[in-house]
């Protein structure tokens, strides 16, 4: 990205903060699986972002997939789950960071991880429907 030479650093910090959420919210946008439902999962809040999808099960189970990022005084919350109702399948550590350039870096890597584990998470709990 190119950023005019007046924007400050926490500027530029909070530009990239943003098309890093505006890219975790495409790639759950991309998730898809043939045998079931799926709605997008954004929110904005002031002092709270998330991005994620909700899939409904054919038994009508909702499997979320999700990652956040809050601000809570001098730092960002990051943090990534994907649970089935009330059984989680994988909840990430929450991570309090001071900078923002680390907040977004765990940021990414935490919707990497969810977003590539989520087919086989779908896949192993449709297999459950069929056992």
């Amino acid at each position: 990205m190119i950023y005019p030479a007046l924007v400050d650093s926490e500027s530029r910090a909070a530009a990239d903060l943003l098309l890093a959420l505006c890219r975790a919210a495409e790639g759950f946008a991309g998730l898809r699986h043939p045998l079931v439902r799926r709605e997008p999962l954004s929110r904005l809040d002031p002092d709270r972002a998330m991005a994620g999808a909700e899939f409904v099960l054919p038994d009508g189970r909702v499997v979320r997939f999700a990652v956040t990022l809050a601000v809570t005084g001098e730092s960002f919350q990051v943090g990534g789950e994907v649970f089935a109702e009330e059984r989680v399948l994988l909840d990430l550590p929450s991570r309090s960071l001071p900078e923002a350039a680390q907040a977004l870096a765990v940021f990414e890597e935490y919707t990497q991880e969810v977003l590539s584990r989520a087919p086989w998470f779908l896949e192993e709990l449709i297999e459950e429907l069929s056992a």
